[in-house]
């Protein structure tokens, strides 16, 4: 399993993180199998949220075995210090952990979230508290939306977040106001050694209004290996991306596992042969807007 370093945190991360929204809905038995999987073939960060449904709980059977061996990231969508703080002990105890590596403000993708969350009373001193308290070990941003790269970038230049997790893929990059914030983005955060991680790799757009959803992710995405191949290719060539999550359903977890194994097999060439000629592909969120 290819790694990198999550940035001024030291930890050789596996670059396909397990991303638990897949276990939101599922059984102990079907989390238990992902989990598994996920441990035999090298994935060691495993990225959850208080928000991920049943997610923590299906997790925490696994702490008191695996805890040491494995980065431990979850997140906090409230923008009080008090709500924040209350979310944060109740992760840990569904968790079944006396501490998390990454504590990450969720869903920040505007300025006016980001203003909610660093505001005197907001879930930043939550966090700030925690961790000195010692029960969370680093602080981290996470958003979606086409604000998302502008509003993260907005975020390091206010605090010295050690994590940003935000969009990513060959369309959203195809954007020029989403490539030229991204750029910007990559580019701060490699002066402040901020590890970029990113979400929604392998989406296609929204479904349809009259398709039959398939998969548990929120929106449609590939699941022709070939194509998964490509995505998995077009994010980890920017090196300055310290990974992936996997996409919020467990049967896609096993093809994106092993487009990370076959990483380097494919020229970029290739990657962009494949993606430019996908009839259909669009932005999870809908329209873009200028981000200027």
């Amino acid at each position: 399993m290819l790694t990198r370093q999550v940035g001024r945190l030291g930890h050789q991360s596996s670059v396909v993180m397990f991303g638990a929204a897949s276990l939101g809905s599922v059984t102990q038995k079907e989390a238990d199998e992902s989990i598994s999987f996920a441990l035999q073939r090298g994935v060691n960060h495993f990225d959850t949220a208080a928000s991920y449904g049943e997610a923590e709980l299906r997790m925490g059977p696994w702490m008191p075995r695996v805890r040491s061996d494995i980065f431990l990231a979850t997140k906090t969508g409230e923008r009080t210090k008090e709500q924040a703080k209350a979310q944060i002990y109740r992760s840990l105890e569904r968790l079944q952990t006396d501490y998390i590596d990454l504590l990450q403000l969720h869903a920040v993708g505007t300025v006016e979230e980001l203003d909610k969350c660093t505001a005197k009373g907001g879930a930043l001193e939550a966090v700030l508290e925690a961790k000195a308290e010692g029960i969370v070990k680093a602080i981290g941003i996470t958003g979606h939306g086409h604000m998302a790269p502008v509003t993260h970038l907005e975020a390091i230049r206010r605090f010295p977040f050690d994590t940003v997790l935000l969009p990513l893929n060959y369309y959203l990059y195809s954007l020029p106001d989403y490539r030229t914030a991204f750029d910007a983005l990559v580019e701060e955060a490699g002066q402040q050694d901020t590890a970029v991680r990113v979400i929604k790799a392998i989406a296609k757009g929204p479904w349809g209004e009259q398709q039959e959803r398939t998969y548990a992710t929120w929106y449609e995405p590939f699941d022709r290996q070939e194509v998964i191949d490509a995505c998995v290719h077009f994010v980890l060539s920017f090196q300055g991306v310290a990974g992936f999550a996997s996409a919020g359903d467990i049967h896609l977890f096993p093809k994106i596992v092993d487009a990370v194994e076959r990483y380097g097999s494919m020229s970029n060439e290739e990657a962009t042969r494949i993606l430019s000629a996908i009839s259909g592909y669009s932005s999870p969120f809908g329209a873009s807007t200028s981000i200027a």
